[in-house]
């Protein structure tokens, strides 16, 4: 099978979500994830789902009641995550184990308890100690999330004390329902409870190593916290274990000046080495758009951030899986950084007991230290402006997205400051009040690139902020780096899958498609990218009939549109503003004819009824297949655009945007 016609394969699996005939007729694996449980009986099921729907009823009058009292009502996700896993488990045949029907009982009443305390002005697992389960509500898809805690037995409600909090990322668990999620922290405490410290258990949207929607829920699930208890903003770390030791490299590597210290277990770094992609004889290379994409997710692509954080990173002497601390250590030498590792002797994939307890002391040491939010010195590279931020400096712009950047900022003195880039055409240097080092009796100098800025004064609050802009080879202060125009910006960037890593939904045509045959390939495609978020994020789209989308649902969402101009009424509206022509044969793009009855066009572009929103049209996220292999493979399958034959089941055309949005990149 040629390159285009696998990732075609993939995509088809990715919009067709569990249609296992589509898949396979496209020549790929049509395992779903989560794997279907066990049969429950008709009885126990009509019983269950009787009590999910009074459950449901319950907590809408429970909003209803609290109406008024906005602290409580900000509480009843706390009791909508047992209805939820409950409702998951029965909607979506995950029940793994006929002990569960028991345990879905005990969550249903568990719900109902907290929803009587909530009615009655009570709250008490809020200043609870030991295993807590808690909920927020998504900006994602407004879905309920859970997450767990090890709240300290040092913590004392209304204290001042701020207290060290480190993330815990889970393994791969394809049966992680839910349920089981609740169950496992309601009853065991984790792998590391360190003294004073609250441990975040983040549910992760499932099983993706804390990427796209994953990733957001690590962000919304420590801000959730901050909300309600004392966390100490410099010392948080990131840690976990074989897959959960993929998402602290990543989380690591990525926003390394948010954390005090990381120490990933086990695990993996990137995807091409681990899955062992060029090594293969029997499968075509992936097609070049996929491989630059890796730079999304790779850590070792931004090994250099880790200057900024200390990584104590553990291996088994004989497990599989020290290849990715091995490849970490060495991109990071290249940089001129050592890696710190601790081995345990003889030992496979689990933790040796004295090595833990040598992780352990290790980051002990470092969150005692904490964190300096103002370093002397940075040094960040990034291939996105996804990923634009590192402690002080901000990457506004970019030359050219998929190439690496590099940023080198260094404080010289009292009033000076030293900044080399490299693919990098806007940029912010920002210190917060308290902890900006710089004189305020003197006009700091900002040195980039060999050239002698003038910056703007420091602040009455010891603040200071300054933003700059490249114009040919040569830099200026500017009052701001967004000038209104359209450009890649951070969150305005691509790829396609980037447009569900934030507030989206799917528009869904009511009138008559253009052509028939691709009318249908797109109202399938719709229904299964639904149940795929369903499976893989564990959430559920917002939905609107495009008669029926608001100016509020257009400025507050990134939209997914479904259908043609013809079919859908959004899209209809702002056709004639993207790079893309519809007629009744054929749809025309990048200056070519693709004839109407067999070609699909998707793509991510800003929104032109709000352009600092994306649109998507015609495209779910992008990996859904390959999550079900290896979660190293949970990486974009396209890029901001692609052109399909549905009848050859081939990608004709691909590739990039410019920074501009303009200038499609083809290879």
């Amino acid at each position: 099978m040629k390159a285009s016609n696998v990732l075609f394969a993939i995509f088809c699996s990715a919009v067709l979500g569990s249609n296992v005939n589509a898949v396979a007729a496209a020549g790929v694996s049509g395992t779903r994830m989560p794997p279907m449980g066990v049969e429950i009986s008709p009885e126990t099921r009509e019983e269950l789902e009787k009590e999910v729907s009074d459950f449901q009823w319950e907590m809408v009058n429970l909003k209803i009641a609290l109406q008024g009292k906005p602290a409580l009502l900000a509480l009843v996700p706390d009791a909508q995550i047992y209805g939820n896993a409950v409702r998951y488990a029965l909607e979506d045949n995950i029940f793994y184990k006929t002990n569960e029907i028991a345990t879905a009982r005990q969550f249903l009443a568990e719900g109902r308890e907290r929803a009587r305390l909530l009615r009655e002005g009570q709250a008490p697992w809020t200043t609870a100690t030991g295993l807590v389960v808690r909920g927020y509500v998504s900006k994602i898809d407004d879905s309920v999330q859970p997450y767990g805690l090890v709240v300290p037995e040092s913590y004392k409600p209304g204290a001042a004390h701020r207290q060290r909090l480190d993330f815990w990322f889970h393994g791969r668990n394809e049966k992680l329902s839910e349920m089981a999620f609740i169950g496992e922290r309601e009853s065991k405490m984790g792998e590391f409870t360190p003294d004073d410290t609250f441990v975040l258990h983040p549910y992760g949207r499932y099983c993706n190593a804390s990427k796209f929607a994953g990733e957001v829920d690590a962000f919304e699930a420590l801000e959730n916290v901050r909300k309600h208890y004392p966390i100490d903003e410099n010392r948080i770390a990131v840690r976990g274990f074989s897959m959960g030791g993929a998402s602290a490299w990543h989380l690591a590597a990525h926003h390394a000046g948010l954390w005090v210290a990381a120490s990933p277990g086990a695990g993996f770094a990137e995807t091409a080495i681990f899955q062992k992609i060029f090594e293969r004889t029997n499968s075509p290379a992936p097609a070049w758009y996929e491989q630059r994409l890796w730079h999304l997710y790779d850590a070792s692509d931004y090994a250099v951030n880790l200057f900024n954080c200390p990584v104590v990173a553990y291996s088994g002497e004989i497990d599989p899986q020290r290849q990715s601390a091995e490849l970490m250590g060495k991109v990071m030498a290249a940089e001129g950084l050592k890696l710190e590792r601790v081995i345990g002797p003889k030992t496979g994939h689990k933790f040796e007991p004295k090595a833990k307890e040598e992780v352990a002391r290790r980051m002990d040491t470092l969150s005692v230290q904490g964190r300096n939010p103002v370093p002397k010195e940075v040094r960040f590279t990034t291939w996105t402006l996804r990923y634009n931020q590192m402690d002080w400096v901000t990457v506004d712009g970019l030359e050219k997205h998929w190439n690496r950047a590099r940023v080198g900022a260094e404080i010289l003195g009292a009033d000076k400051i030293k900044v080399t880039t490299t693919n990098v055409s806007a940029l912010t240097l920002a210190m917060p009040a308290g902890v900006c080092p710089l004189d305020p009796a003197l006009r700091p100098k900002v040195v980039i690139d060999r050239q002698e800025l003038a910056g703007p004064e420091v602040g009455a609050d010891h603040s200071w902020t300054a933003h700059f802009q490249k114009q040919g080879t040569r830099w200026k202060l500017a009052q701001a780096t967004d000038d209104g125009k359209l450009r890649k910006q951070h969150g305005l960037q691509g790829p396609i899958d980037d447009a569900f890593m934030d507030a989206f939904i799917m528009v869904r045509p009511t009138g008559q498609p253009m052509n028939e045959k691709v009318g249908a390939w797109t109202t399938n495609a719709m229904a299964h990218a639904m149940e795929a978020w369903r499976l893989q994020f564990r959430g559920e789209p917002k939905v609107e009939d495009d008669r029926e989308l608001s100016d509020a649902e257009i400025a507050a969402n990134n939209l997914v549109l479904w259908g043609d101009p013809r079919s859908n009424r959004v899209l209809a509206r702002l056709a004639s503003k993207l790079p893309i022509r519809w007629d009744g044969g054929s749809v025309r793009f990048l200056g070519k004819n693709y004839t109407g009855d067999r070609h699909v066009l998707v793509l991510i572009y800003p929104n032109p009824l709000n352009p600092k929103r994306y649109v998507v049209v015609n495209s779910g996220f992008t990996f859904a297949d390959a999550a079900a292999k290896s979660n190293a493979l949970q990486v974009p399958m396209l890029p901001d655009f692609a052109v399909f034959d549905i009848s050859a089941g081939s990608v004709v055309d691909a590739g990039f945007f410019d920074e501009e949005w303009k200038l499609p990149i083809l290879q």
